[in-house]
């Protein structure tokens, strides 16, 4: 949900930005006004606490010191801390010291250790691919707009309004119907309506052909949207920053070759779509090979990313003719992390104890049974 609010944040830029071109009235105040506001980034750099650095990735990256910080403040600003004294808020970070030992130096990783995967290069190279072709081919369906009106922002405002409801069609369906089977569905609408307009345009009515164009404009916008989100989820928590900069670093090549169709004055329209046209049939068949990470963990380390695999194709059934005996149905666990984890210092707080509240003492008794088997009662008698 944070990414696609941020998405409608970008949709909302966009809005703005013809309002503040006609009020700078010129290309380099314009460039600046959009370009000064950068600047506040800086900002993260100086006060961690307005942009804390992620508790994940200090976790992942064994940077225990740090991260008890992060998580400690975390705790103070939203009131977290337990007031009992026998669970103060150092307890919170309890689990913690029993997993990570004390002396764990910091591991840190970078993208060129994707060249020892073969899962996670492989699900960077295909979503980076997914989203130039979503980047790319939007210009295929924004030149079959200049027909109903020569203005700019008609085609620009419709670009902005079709990217909205993309991102409206992503929050509504993607935790319903999974990540996978939403990518894929939105690269073989995006294929389809571009192979109907490069082959039929001059055959089909002129609303049919704005039909199609808006409808391409929409998943292929919903296509590039959903490339970038799924790569942040399954890409591993270690590398996460770095694989996400290679994606969209491909999502700017697409956009690049739109504008360098309208610099060369649509010399070459025809092989940009039919390029374009291809890879998107052939997107679909590499959307098969990806992992769905639809209510899963995100994965820390290389491995826990070189665990994930593709769901199957089709979904296997128990077989009528050879039923299960016995049809047991799972029982609801009972575990509580958060007993358990006070459960756990409270014992150590009370084994770490120097002196005990109270003392245990045994009185010295005789014993019940001499040496030779017989009770001592019986050795006065006979004495």
């Amino acid at each position: 949900m944070v990414s696609m609010v941020s998405g409608f944040f970008a949709v909302f830029a966009e809005l703005l930005l013809p309002g503040f071109a006609v009020l700078c009235r010129d290309w380099p105040v314009l460039q600046a006004v959009a370009t000064l506001p950068l600047l506040l980034l800086l900002s993260y750099w100086c006060c961690a606490s307005v942009f804390p650095e992620s508790p994940r990735w200090l976790m992942a990256t064994s940077q225990i010191r740090q991260a008890k910080k992060c998580l400690q403040s975390f705790s103070a600003q939203n009131g977290m801390c337990v007031s009992d004294e026998l669970y103060p808020a150092e307890t919170l970070l309890s689990e913690i010291d029993e997993v990570f030992p004390e002396d764990i130096q910091p591991e840190y990783h970078h993208v060129v250790e994707l060249r020892h995967t073969r899962v996670i290069w492989k699900n960077c190279l295909i979503l980076g691919f997914t989203l130039f072709i979503g980047t790319g081919i939007q210009y295929c369906f924004t030149r079959n707009l200049h027909i109903y009106s020569p203005h700019f922002y008609f085609s620009y405002f419709l670009r902005v309004l079709t990217g909205a409801l993309a991102c409206i069609f992503l929050c509504v369906s993607v935790d319903r119907f999974g990540r996978r089977g939403m990518l894929l569905l939105a690269a073989i609408v995006t294929g389809l309506s571009s192979l109907l307009l490069l082959a039929l345009t001059q055959y089909l009515h002129g609303g049919l052909v704005l039909v199609l164009s808006v409808v391409g404009l929409l998943s292929s916008q919903a296509l590039a949207m959903l490339s970038v989100f799924f790569g942040s989820e399954v890409m591993p928590t270690v590398v996460r920053g770095g694989t996400l900069g290679l994606i969209m670093a491909a999502g700017c090549v697409g956009m690049a070759a739109s504008s360098l169709m309208e610099l060369q004055n649509n010399g070459g329209y025809f092989l940009h779509h039919v390029i374009f046209a291809s890879f998107a049939v052939l997107s679909v068949l590499c959307i098969m090979l990806l992992p769905e990470s639809k209510h899963k963990p995100l994965p820390d380390s290389l491995k826990d990313g070189e665990r994930q695999r593709r769901p199957p194709l089709f979904l296997s059934r128990i077989s009528r003719d050879n039923p299960p005996l016995l049809r047991t149905q799972p029982h609801s666990s009972e575990y509580n992390r958060d007993n358990y984890s006070r459960l756990v210092t409270a014992t150590k707080k009370m084994l770490t104890k120097d002196a005990l509240p109270y003392k245990i003492s045994i009185s010295p008794q005789a014993p019940l049974l001499a040496s030779n088997g017989t009770a001592p009662d019986a050795n006065d008698d006979s004495s």
